[in-house]
């Protein structure tokens, strides 16, 4: 591995989560911008001090995580990003679950990059 991520210069891969009301809950910051989300998660929760994951509860997560115990990523193949959505409303269940996916992790995205 190496820090380049795919921009070309250094950068890090950093697992964060939050509450509904933004606060961080976890933060692993130091892995290569070029590693892999899955195993960046992998990592997180193997830890001892590792990511809590409460019974009943889910984090929503990226393309980049598969769907797993206490974890919701979109559905693969399936409209997500909102501008897909603009001129065109959800006609599956599918669709809309990704676009309300897509809704919440902007803002989540606005709220934590800003």
């Amino acid at each position: 591995m190496h820090p380049y991520g795919r921009k070309g210069y250094p950068t890090q891969n950093v697992l964060a989560a939050v509450d509904f009301k933004l606060r961080f809950l976890y933060v692993l910051a130091g892995w290569e911008g070029s590693a892999h989300d899955a195993l960046v998660l992998k990592d997180a929760i193997e830890r001892e001090d590792g990511i809590p994951l409460p019974e009943g509860k889910y984090y929503l997560a990226d393309a980049g995580y598969s769907t797993r115990p206490g974890f919701i990523s979109p559905f693969r193949g399936v409209r997500y990003h909102l501008k897909e959505f603009s001129n065109n409303p959800p006609l599956t269940d599918k669709e809309l679950f990704n676009h309300r996916h897509s809704s919440l992790r902007q803002l989540l995205s606005e709220h934590l990059v800003h």
